[in-house]
Parts: C-alpha cells; structure tokens; sequence
C-alpha cells in the first residue's frame, strides 16, 4: 500500500540524454520537452547563462566571454558539471513544483558505453535530483518504441542513428543478441559539409548551418529532383561574408564517408547475426530510428547495400524516448530490459 502511494506522489520520468537533443517523457502525459543538449558559460565565473533552445540560439552569436557547449560527445558525457545542470534545469521545466518523492527516472544510453559512463549518467541524474535511476540501452528503446516485438523469441534489427553514435542491434526476448556501437552519426556529417565547404569553396560556415544544410538538402543517394540552397558563409580568405550555392550532389559527396561508415555497421550486424535470427529479419526487415534516418534516401542506400527490405520508424526523432517512456509505463513488464 505504501508503495503504491510513493508511485502516485512520484513523477515517473523516461530521459533520452542524446548528444545533439535531450527528450523527457512524464509518466501518464508523454512526451513534455525536446531540446538541444546546449549549455551557455560564462567563462570568467564558469556561471551557466543559458540551457536548450536558449543556449543553442548564442551559439556563434555571443562574445568570447560566453560559450556554448555541448556536454555530450559520442553519446556519453564529456563534462559531468555541466550535464549535471542541463538535466536538473530541464526537470525543474517539466516538473512544475518539487515532487514529494524523488521521481524514478529511466535513461536510454549506447550500446558501448562503459561502467564509469554508466556511473557517470547515474551520479548525474542523481544530482539534478532523480531518485531511483535505470539504464535502457538506446535500440532497445528505439525498438520498444517503434513497436516491434522485443518480447517475442523473434529477432527485430534496429538502427538508431543519433547525433554522436549509430547504435545497431539485434533483439529478441528482451534481450539484445547482437550489438554495436559506432561513434560516426549526425554530428560527423555536419562537420563534414562544414570540412568540404572550407576545402572547395573557401568558405567558413558554422555547425548549426550545417547540420540545417544536411536537413534540407542532404540525400544518401541521387534524388529524383535536384535540389540547391542558398546559403550564408565567411570568406576563408577576405573574411568578408557573402552567400553561395550548395547542390544536393555536393552535399551527397560530403557525406558519403560517414553514410558509408553507418552501411556497413549494418552489413556486419546482419552477417554476425545467428542464422535463426538473420532469416526473421530477412522477412520483416531493419528498422531505422533516430534523426539521421530522415536523411533522403538512407533507407533505399541500406536497401541496396543489404538486399533487405528497409523501414523507417514513425517520428523517428522521438523513437528512442518513446520506448523508454513505455518503459516507465509498464515498469514490472519491461523489467528485464535494464542494463546491469
């Protein structure tokens, strides 16, 4: 009985911490934010001066004085002070008043993350004032979260492709059979584009134009109707500003290496699958989630390359925090699906 008055004065969170954006899920409400995993600083006093949409906005735009960071890399944390006020000023967001109890709190993390990254997640949530904290590996999430059968003795392949890592993974029974982690996602196509636009056009352009680039006209194959963009830069030589024009096929040949690099994640997932499992994925096919798997044409590429047939999860942006909200819902059912 008392537990079950604990649970109802508690509020029972699922956390996506990504690298690019942090998702939270409340227990019985949904999804109740989404925002960039960016920390605003003022370096003389190390005071934080703006967290999320805010922080992201000065990026570029403020005096030498304030940075914005971002305390995410590759998926797992690069500085504890710093993720430690970006989680507890985004719980203070969605919990409007302090909770009686400390709310339980589920996390979607890597598949390679190792026992200090765990830790390091763990202490951080506790300190932005979690209770109870429970580690969900990020394809599980994704799965649960696209709906596919991860209670079933039947192997679903998912890909979940997020701003630090693609994670690969092979489940069934709750179980992941097969797994991998390869720190090469959104964020290294950005730097990519930022990387050929210096090289062949002498022109500096900042992340976030990049990674809009890659939004608008990014294509892992040739598209049916070419696509340009008008886009704003600095003269690498004069250091005057002025636009230029960005073509699909020059976006394409930016980031061919890191598509190619996510392909074959996936082509050694599938031949080191068991065989059992490899013939169910070979009938319903691999699942895409994350934000990279809205990259024009990155599921026909993966179709190509694999002779599979290749799905794309609805909102895959909001896959992985789907699942682990699933999670918290059906907390004693899911049980089985935390990372030790």
């Amino acid at each position: 009985m008392l537990q079950r008055l604990l649970g109802f004065l508690s509020k029972d969170l699922a956390m996506d911490l990504g690298t690019a954006n942090t998702l939270i899920y409340l227990k019985g409400k949904g999804i109740v934010l989404n925002e960039p995993s960016v920390v605003a600083i003022d370096k003389d006093n190390y005071r934080v001066v703006a967290v999320g949409k805010e922080a992201k906005g000065l990026m570029g735009r403020t005096s030498e004085r304030v940075v914005a960071i971002r305390p995410l890399k590759d998926g797992v944390i690069a500085d504890f002070e710093v993720t430690s006020v970006m989680i507890k000023t985004f719980l203070a967001r969605v919990l409007s008043r302090r909770p009686l109890v400390k709310p339980k709190l589920v996390v979607a993390v890597p598949t390679g993350i190792t026992s200090v990254e765990k830790r390091a997640v763990i202490e951080a949530a506790e300190q932005a004032g979690a209770g109870r904290v429970h580690l969900v590996e990020e394809p599980m999430a994704a799965a649960i979260g696209t709906g596919l059968p991860v209670d079933q003795p039947i192997g679903s392949m998912v890909v979940d492709i997020g701003g630090g890592t693609t994670e690969v993974a092979v489940i069934s029974s709750f179980a992941v059979a097969y797994s991998e982690s390869v720190r090469v996602a959104g964020d290294e196509a950005n730097e990519a584009i930022m990387r050929y636009v210096q090289r062949e056009r002498q022109m500096i352009i900042s992340e976030v134009l990049a990674e809009n680039i890659k939004i608008q006209i990014g294509s892992a194959v040739p598209l049916e109707k070419p696509m340009k963009l008008e886009v704003p830069g600095k003269d690498l030589v004069s250091g005057i500003p002025r636009n230029f024009t960005l073509t699909d096929e020059e976006v394409r040949f930016a980031i061919q290496e890191p598509i190619q690099a996510i392909v074959e994640s996936v082509r050694r997932a599938f031949e080191k699958t068991p065989p059992e499992l490899a013939a169910d994925i070979a009938q319903s096919g691999i699942w895409l989630a994350g934000g990279g798997a809205l990259i024009k044409g990155l599921d026909r590429l993966v179709a190509q390359e694999t002779g599979l047939k290749v799905n794309i999860s609805d909102d895959p942006l909001t896959a992985v925090v789907r699942g682990a909200g699933s999670v918290i819902e059906h907390f004693g059912y899911f049980r089985d699906v935390f990372v030790n």
